[in-house]
């Protein structure tokens, strides 16, 4: 379920809606189905969430990449470099359903660095990713990261942003 705060972001938590007759009903966030296809290391299942023109924000390179298309290839190698060993994992669910904004928090490991990151997704009016914006933590993982991704790019038949 989600809980409200004080600054309206909703939280997963364990608890469930309390129906009339003692039921109960899990809330659903936007962000989901995309953090269970990534959690199943099936990336190829989110092709349908993101919008067309979908943008992908790079924490290592300044120009973003631009499609759904692009965007995908990012997220394949992505599942590669971060996914490698099975410690991927999301620790934190955040969502502004008004804004249409939601926050994943993840951790895993890349060549024995831990790295901490963030995934911050954003929705159109219909539910598509529009925006896939990526930070990383600390430098030494971000590093480690890049490195590894720029060696994958080409394996998923990728280039730098305007290349």
């Amino acid at each position: 379920m989600q809980l409200t705060g004080v600054s309206g972001l909703r939280r997963e938590g364990a608890a469930a809606l309390r129906l009339v007759g003692g039921a109960s009903l899990a809330a659903s966030m936007l962000s989901d189905r995309f953090r269970a296809a990534v959690e199943q290391g099936d990336v190829h299942q989110t092709r349908e969430l993101f919008h067309e023109n979908a943008v992908f924000l790079s924490p290592v390179v300044f120009k973003p990449y631009e499609g759904r298309d692009q965007v995908l290839k990012v997220l394949r190698a992505a599942e590669r470099v971060l996914g490698v060993g099975g410690t991927f994992r999301y620790v934190h669910q955040l969502e502004d359903p008004a804004a249409r904004v939601a926050v994943l928090e993840f951790a895993t490991d890349v060549d024995g660095k831990q790295v901490e990151g963030i995934d911050k997704l954003t929705f159109d009016e219909e539910g598509l990713i529009t925006e896939l914006k990526v930070m990383l933590r600390p430098a030494s993982a971000l590093q480690v990261v890049g490195a590894k991704m720029a060696q994958e790019f080409p394996q998923v038949g990728l280039g730098l942003p305007g290349s």
